[in-house]
This record gives structure tokens, sequence and C-alpha cells, in this order.
């Protein structure tokens, strides 16, 4: 039988595309006239650095633009508070968390705290697959992907970290030394050198957290994609299904477009699709690639799958499920999924396979 965690948190352009996610503000033509509701599309590409698509079916074109302007504010709130390389004005965020590491407890916005517990929580769900206090590591990765993208036109001069660096900033990602308290409102990294990362669980976190509130101020049909995090609300005028696409990471296009193919198609209404890949940020040393999802164990990007998505009612836990998944054997992965209620995953594995949890089938689309 499967179990509920004890707390649920309050898919990449490609996916917006193949989910139908075009650019674009003006309504479209088709409009139902039994629910008077017309759709309309729009587009944001300032949040969590990356493109944010969203469908929408409401009354007027006000209402939409109303509705738009608060998701979109929204969302740019929760990009600043989880901003790991930029400071604002007035905030404390993740950034600010890390610059006093070792030094003082910083007092934060509650949705610092409540992404954080999140965030503690699918560490132990996860057996430490997915760990936010992997900053010093994951920071090196980037560093050495920056200085690749900073002259892509050839790979024989890019170069990889040494196992004695990671090792030695893996010294320092115990998420024991993360410090949450909820009554005084404030985190501390016990560990001078240690740093937050919370890319597995930030974006994910605050598309659920728009969406809720979007649902709050009464949008009742739409099709949110904020980079590789997909979330439905409710159904489409006429009792009609949301629709997804999961990509083919094995024939992924360079930009991602609507004509790269698709391993899975399912329904989304009311669910979160998020997949986590070996496609999408990566880069070359002599003609190997080398992503972006660090496998906590080995410190290198994790080589299990090329792809894992997963679909579930919450976008915070599908975000983080997908990281841990994705770095984890298919054999813990799918003993995890087969144990959490309303929780299904697909695979892609690097021999070719699709394997499914046993529920993820009643979601796909015949094809």
């Amino acid at each position: 039988m499967k179990k509920t965690l004890l707390r649920l948190s309050a898919a990449l352009l490609s996916l917006a595309l193949c989910a139908g996610l075009l650019a674009g503000c003006a309504p479209s033509s088709s409009t139902v006239p039994e629910a008077e509701l017309t759709r309309y599309t729009t587009i944001f590409y300032d949040a969590f650095d990356t493109v944010t698509q969203v469908i929408a079916y409401c009354e007027s074109e006000e209402e939409f633009s109303a509705q738009m302007e608060a998701l979109h504010a929204d969302l740019l709130e929760y990009h600043k508070l989880y901003d790991i390389y930029n400071s604002y004005e007035g905030i404390n965020n993740l950034k600010t968390i890390n610059d006093n590491a070792g030094i003082a407890p910083v007092k934060v916005d509650e949705r610092i705290l409540d992404m954080l517990e999140l965030a503690v929580e699918m560490y132990d769900t996860t057996g430490g697959k997915l760990n936010v206090a992997m900053g010093s590591v994951l920071g090196i990765w980037h560093d050495y992907r920056e200085a690749a993208e900073a002259d892509p036109s050839t790979d024989e001069d890019n170069t990889l970290p040494t196992q004695e660096e990671l090792e030695a900033a893996a010294q320092h990602c115990d998420i024991n030394d993360l410090v949450i308290d909820r009554e005084a409102g404030t985190v501390y990294l016990a560990d001078p050198e240690m740093s937050l990362d919370v890319g597995s669980v930030g974006k994910g976190y605050a598309v659920e957290q728009v969406c809720q509130a979007a649902e709050a101020r009464g949008l009742t049909s739409a099709s949110v994609s904020v980079g590789g995090n997909l979330r439905a609300i409710g159904k489409k005028p006429g009792d009609q299904s949301w629709t997804g696409g999961i990509e083919n990471p094995w024939d992924a296009s360079e930009f991602y477009g609507a004509d790269s193919s698709l391993v899975a198609a399912v329904y989304t209404s009311d669910l979160a699709l998020v997949t986590s890949g070996d496609y999408q940020r990566y880069y070359m040393v002599d003609g190997v690639r080398y992503h972006h999802i660090i496998d906590p164990d080995t410190l290198w990007p994790a080589a299990y799958f090329d792809g894992v998505s997963v679909l579930c009612s919450d976008s915070g836990l599908a975000d983080c499920l997908s990281t841990g998944l994705f770095c984890s054997t298919l054999e813990e992965g799918m003993a995890l999924v087969e144990s959490l209620d309303g929780v299904e995953a697909l695979w892609c594995t690097t021999e070719g396979e699709l394997i499914r949890s046993s529920g993820f089938a009643d979601h796909e689309i015949p094809q």
C-alpha cells in the first residue's frame, strides 16, 4: 500500500511547446460558448532564468491580464527569494543565507522556510539523493560548465574538476548543518564553508505556490510551464483534460523545439509533470557530455538514466522526486515511487528503454 508523505509542499521549454503552449498574448479564435470562456496565452522570460508560458481560459481579456500580472509578480518574488547568485535590496534570500554561513542566523521570508523544510523532508524520503546542502560541490561543476560555455566553439580546451577537489567540497554538504528555526524565522548554516543550492526544488515549489495562489484568485482553467515544470489548473472548458508531452531524451533537438519527438504524452489536469534529463544543461569534454545533475554518492553527473519524469499533484514534490530518482538505481527509485500515494514516474534508461511505474499508463494518452 502506498503511503502519503507527512507534508507536501503548499517540463523545460520543450515540454511547454509539446503541451501546446504557444507564445503571444492575443486570444485565439476558438471560444467555448457554453462556458463563455476564451483561450488566452502569454509568455515571460525573466523568472528563474527560463521561459514561462501560460495558457488560460478566462471570461475576458481584462480578467486574463489581471491574473497573469499577479502570477508573474508572484514568480518574480520567488525568483528573488531563491536566488543564490544575486542580492536584492530589502530582501534576505538564499544568497544572504550562504553569505552568512558560519557567521549568524538570517531572518528570512516564510516562503524560504517552507521550501527548505520540504527539501529536508525530501532528503530523508530520497535517502539523501536530493540534497540542497550540496552547494559547494554543485558550485564547482557550475564554474567548470560556465568556463566551457564562455567559448562554445570547441570542447578541446574544456576541463573537468578533480576527484580530490570534489571530495574536499563534499565535506561541507551535511544536511544537519542546515539549521531552520521556525519560531525565530531564521536559517543558519553551521558550517562556514557550506552553501545551499535549491535548483532541485526551488522552481518546482514556486510553481506550485503561484498556481495555488492563482486558483485562490479565481483562475479555474490554466496550464503553466516554467522551464521543466508543467502544472495544470483544473480542466479546459467542456471537461477536456490538459495534456503534456515527455520529450525523447535520445532525440532532443538543440533548441528543444516543437518538432522534437516524444516518448509519451499524458493527461495533466490538476497535476504537475516534471522531467530531469541529461540533455538539458551540460558541457562537452573530449566528446563526452557532462550534465548538471550530480550524484551525491559519486560527485559526478548521475549515469543511471537519460531522463526521468514524475507525475503527481504537487509541482514541488515532483521537482524533488525527479532529481532524486535520476540519482537512484531503478530498483531504489521504483520502490520509492510505488510507496507514495498519487505519484507515478517514467524512466528513460541509457539503453533506450522506457520503464513505467505501475499506474503511469493510466495517465497516458493513447498513441
